[in-house]
């Protein structure tokens, strides 16, 4: 193909497609760029493997520091395991594009996305989900496009399209809203407890660029001549369908009206209908049965028909009746029980939280700044996280045996949503300087653990004391969509997010929201459904809250007796390398002398962390001597550390010392230095001059008693360890 280049244009950026120079042999590729920033995207497709039931789709984001003119660090000097921000947008790309592929593809598809060059203004996630779906078209993969995404920031009262790194900082929403002609298709954001209303606002005024992005990809794919690539699904086996319904709808039904059947038994029943009503059936067929014949040649088409058959008449029932398959109404929340503090011993803070068969444990736990998660190596310019919220899937969470990996990608993006949710409504590092990490452990999933994970960690740090602004609780929404029928539903359990339309989850405090996520199976959702669902998260969210707080209201006043203590000093910032010593010799002196913890910024703010008030206090006094400015009349005491003919040397305060001349020992004439002090001696000493070069002049005259006792005291304090 020959090169080709289009620019968009809206909102005074422009954004640059560049198609036939890179990736020759990719079935599709596009080199999008804004600003300096670049991504190759590419997509490829290969023949259907063997036995393959499903999409077999994989979606990559690749980062390389050359992008920011950077050489990787470690003994191997390349790229290893992609940081976590890398594995978040991989998910980006993956959520919008997965639903617009037929779902009877079977074709291996994958997709990557590839940061070549990058700036510290433009964000490359969403140029690569809007250059996902040109490589896609490009490639001639069957698909419901085009699709584009674009990013919506809040500077003060006005929303801005693709805003930069620091206009994101600075603003009070980050939302990411994907669409197709059809509709929106794919939310992300963080807010900062933002009005509903203004999220809705939000969403449609970022659609409405995404529309335009439509219209580029549709002008480019007449300049190319392409077409997009239709699909015919694979015909339905009639025979098969109807054998299958005659013998099992009427009993599926009943099962799905047995509102009292838990998750286990519900399950159990559906399957026992297959086995003793549809297999039993197909067995006592001859073999020449035309039914029978057709499940010969796929061994997966019963199981697939009967999974169909279930699916349609559950949707039914909630269409029609307006009844789900618990018996709950449509807005209607599963009974909630929560419980703090019920860890022992040396957690800092703990909290349960159930919602019908979903449990979660979450657990806080303190740490000093040392702790933050250092990100000094990713391409984004964030450096550090002083909240960490992880989450973990186990197997036994949903009765099933598996290896034990670490944590997908799954497990990633719920603990990002999960940590962009509290993230707001913590407190202010000046205020709070601890590192928290929230770990949340899914003991039970039947539906939206995310949410739970939200409300579990919300409980958990104020069990833990952390001073939180206000607490966050969180609810999903569902949707069934049949036709012009619509119907959404309030926190959806395992089986509705299964065989439902839409996966939407809320997350926020009674004043707004602090974070959603929005994920659809079907092409896009018009803005009035958008909308209505997330105005029915809301007294969703408010009840869920009002079970939380009447479990503990607020944060507890004292913190865990096993967190850390943190006291800060601040320092300055030339008397770092003083602090530090030689091979970082003083500094870890003062760790070994007191136990503490101590932790240095770069603007002199020293951290000092111990579980024991006076150890911690002790190291501080240690530090503020050694970094304070001495004044001339201050009194001290030292230790004589060497003597010279004209007087002594003491050292008044670590690492810092002043001479006595021998005319200032004693009153009256002092023949010889050794006759009133010796080396090791404590002294008594006020500061006499500090001279022009910063040189002490001490002197042991003309010093009031209560100046000595006040001085011997500060060094008690000083000094003293239990």
């Amino acid at each position: 193909m020959q090169e080709f280049v289009k620019s968009i244009s809206f909102d005074g950026r422009d954004i640059r497609l560049k198609i036939g120079t890179l990736a020759p042999q990719a079935g599709g590729a596009v080199l999008i760029q804004s600003g300096d920033t670049a991504v190759l995207v590419t997509a490829t497709r290969a023949k259907a493997r063997e036995g393959i039931d499903f999409l077999p789709l994989t979606v990559d984001y690749e980062e390389r520091l050359y992008a920011a003119g950077r050489i990787p660090g470690g003994f191997l000097r390349r790229e290893g395991r992609p940081p976590e921000k890398a594995t978040l947008i991989s998910r980006l790309i993956d959520r919008p594009l997965r639903p617009l592929f037929p779902s009877w593809l079977r074709d291996d598809l994958q997709v990557v996305g590839t940061t070549l060059s990058m700036d510290e203004e433009v964000p490359p996630d969403v140029l690569a989900v809007t250059g996902a779906s040109v490589a896609v078209i490009l490639a001639q993969i069957p698909f419901m496009g085009p699709m584009a995404a674009v990013r919506v920031g809040l500077i003060g009262d006005d929303f801005i399209i693709n805003p930069t790194y620091r206009e994101i900082n600075h603003g009070d929403l980050d939302l990411v809203v994907a669409g197709t002609p059809d509709g929106v298709v794919m939310v992300e954001a963080g807010a900062n407890q933002l009005p509903e209303q203004d999220i809705i606002e939000a969403i449609d005024f970022g659609y409405e660029a995404v529309r335009d992005l439509i219209t580029a990809q549709r002008e480019l794919m007449k300049d190319l001549g392409l077409e997009l690539v239709s699909l015919d699904p694979p015909p339905i086996n009639e025979v098969v369908a109807k054998f299958i319904e005659e013998r099992a709808a009427q009993s599926i039904t009943q099962v799905l009206s047995q509102f009292d059947l838990g998750k286990d038994k519900r399950d159990a029943a559906l399957d026992e209908i297959k086995a003793t009503q549809v297999e039993v059936a197909l067995a006592e067929l001859p073999e020449e049965d035309p039914v029978k014949v057709a499940v010969a040649e796929d061994s997966k088409l019963l199981g697939n028909y009967y999974k169909g058959l279930t699916k349609k008449l559950m949707r039914r029932q909630i269409i029609e009746d307006g009844v789900r398959v618990d018996g709950r109404k449509l807005d209607e929340v599963r009974p909630i029980s929560c419980d703090v503090s019920i860890l022992p011993r040396r957690v800092h803070g703990s909290a349960l939280f159930n919602r019908g068969l979903t449990q979660v444990l979450s657990i806080a736990t303190l740490g000093s700044p040392g702790d933050a998660q250092d990100l000094a190596d990713d391409l984004h310019p964030e450096d550090e996280k002083r909240y960490l919220h992880h989450y973990n899937f186990p197997p036994f969470s949903v009765g099933e045996t598996r290896p034990m990996r670490s944590p997908g990608r799954r497990e990633i993006g719920h603990g990002a949503l999960a940590e962009r949710a509290i993230l707001p409504v913590l407190p202010p590092q000046e205020a709070f300087p601890y590192v928290v990490r929230v770990v949340s452990e899914v003991l039970s999933s039947n539906g939206s653990t995310s949410m739970g994970s939200v409300c579990g960690s919300t409980l958990a740090l104020m069990d833990a004391g952390v001073p939180i602004q206000k607490p966050v609780s969180g609810a999903a929404m569902g949707l069934i969509k049949e036709g012009n029928e619509v119907r959404i539903l309030t926190d959806i359990q395992g089986i509705e997010d299964f065989l439902g339309d839409m996966d939407f989850k809320v997350a926020g405090t009674d004043s707004g929201i602090t974070a959603l996520q929005m994920d659809m199976k079907i092409t896009g959702l018009s803005m009035d459904v958008v909308a209505k669902a997330i105005q029915q998260a809301r007294p969703a969210r408010l009840h869920i809250l009002e079970k939380m707080l009447a479990t503990l209201s607020q944060p507890r006043p004292e913190l865990s007796p096993f967190a850390p203590r943190l006291l800060t000093l601040k320092i300055d910032p030339d008397l770092i390398g003083l602090l530090i010593g030689p091979g970082g010799k003083t500094v870890k002196g003062i760790t070994e002398q007191t136990g503490c913890k101590i932790d240095i910024a770069d603007d002199g703010t020293v951290t000092i962390a111990s579980s024991e008030g006076e150890r911690a206090e002790r190291a501080r006094q240690i530090i503020f001597n050694m970094t304070r400015k001495l004044n001339e009349g201050e009194v001290y005491v030292g230790r004589v550390t060497r003597i010279i003919q004209i007087g002594a040397f003491v050292e008044v305060l670590p690492g810092k010392e002043g001479m006595i001349h021998i005319s200032q020992l004693a009153e009256g004439r002092v023949g010889r230095v050794e006759d009133e002090v010796a080396v090791g001696d404590e002294v008594v000493v006020k500061v006499r001059e500090i001279d022009s070069k910063g040189r002490l002049n001490l002197t042991r005259l003309g010093i009031h008693p209560d100046e000595a006792a006040a001085a011997r005291r500060a060094l008690g304090a000083s000094t003293r360890v239990d």
